[in-house]
């Protein structure tokens, strides 16, 4: 789909909404005198997540672990860091949040790079992609993946998405092994065709930093555990996949309940590509919270159980969500404007459980 072809309305009925809810939060900020950006607390969970990472993958490489059980907690550690990284550090890094300093930011946003993913692909398909055009068929490519998964009612229906919500765990244990191997290069020729690489150079350049980025990449992964662990080859690749899996799986299930949900919307634009709400409310109503009031969530998640906190404020550091949620909340009621919470993560995965089971039986 043509990016340019498809716009927000400059002028609604709720155009003051954003206005008024931006001037509620710098307020917030200022009144109490503390940054937007990340504080203390992103630090010591910075380093609680790397550590989650690193230190298994140090100790395996040093031949610590000897013993194949102890091989696997710490590939299975590994995966629950790995996972913990992209939603709480590199996330809020690469959407400029982690710190007032935008070269320790960036600097932070480049560990993608050893998660398996890249990060200039990330930066057109989330933060612009994403982030502006949420649960729009053909623009957000977070519901335009496999076509055995039907996560827009604007998609095509077909015989086997009667069964999505039972094989759909599997596919989505299997994200960060697509990130490692063809997701990325997959995406970037979808950019060029979308318009958003201008030229051969500029194509030419972001493939060579995606090849580079892979090799590097999987030199950190595969060969030197390979090479310096005391564990055999097939076990690495056992350890390996066990963490794509694990990581996967949680990433996946964080993602999926912020927007394929019975009460997020699926706008359409009309026949001049005018979507119907602007950008602030189209955000209010294709995206959903889930289990607010879970401490464990707000650490480890990522603070992205407040998605719509998230959508409407990304370059606000997430370990301000739930102060500020108030505020969002409130003025969205104001202003007669939805504002979707799910009050468990069990509630919410089972919302979409449904929300799957709908679109593979419904057009």
């Amino acid at each position: 789909m043509d990016i340019t072809a498809v716009k927000f309305p400059k002028n609604s009925t709720n155009s003051t909404f954003i206005h008024i809810l931006r001037q509620r939060v710098n307020d917030y900020f200022v009144n109490n005198k503390i940054s937007k950006y990340g504080n203390a607390t992103m630090i010591f969970k910075t380093i609680c997540m790397l550590s989650m990472y690193f230190v298994p993958y140090a100790l395996l490489i040093s031949a610590y672990f000897v013993d194949p059980l102890a091989v696997m907690a710490a590939w299975i550690l590994m995966g629950v860091g790995m996972a913990g990284i992209g939603l709480s550090v590199m996330h809020d890094a690469n959407h400029g949040s982690y710190s007032e300093n935008k070269t320790v930011s960036k600097f932070i946003g480049f560990i993608i790079y050893l998660i398996s993913g890249n990060r200039e692909n990330w930066l057109i398909q989330h933060n612009r992609l994403h982030h502006t055009f949420t649960n729009v068929e053909g623009l957000d490519l977070d519901i335009d993946t496999l076509p055995i998964l039907r996560f827009s009612p604007h998609q095509d229906r077909i015989a086997i998405h009667k069964y999505q919500h039972i094989f759909a765990w599997f596919l989505y244990s299997l994200l960060t092994v697509s990130w490692m191997t063809s997701k990325d290069f997959k995406q970037l020729y979808t950019f060029k065709g979308m318009g958003l690489i201008k030229d051969s150079t500029e194509f030419r350049k972001l493939m060579i930093d995606l090849v580079i980025s892979k090799l590097i990449y999987y030199a950190f992964i595969i060969v030197i555990p390979v090479i310096f662990s005391a564990a055999p080859f097939w076990l690495t690749l056992l350890g390996l996949l066990s963490m794509h899996l694990i990581a996967g799986l949680i990433l996946s299930c964080i993602f999926q309940l912020a927007h394929v949900m019975p009460s997020a919307d699926f706008p359409e634009a009309n026949t001049d590509g005018d979507l119907e709400n602007n950008w602030a409310v189209h955000q209010l109503r294709t995206t959903c919270n889930f289990a607010p009031n879970s401490d464990f969530l707000n650490w480890y998640a990522g603070g992205l159980n407040f998605q719509v906190e998230h959508h409407l404020f990304p370059q606000i550091c997430h370990v301000h969500y739930r102060e500020i949620s108030v505020i969002v909340e409130q003025t969205a009621k104001e202003f007669n404007l939805p504002y979707h919470s799910q009050k468990t993560f069990v509630g919410a995965l089972s919302s979409h459980v449904n929300m799957l089971k709908k679109l593979g039986t419904e057009d």
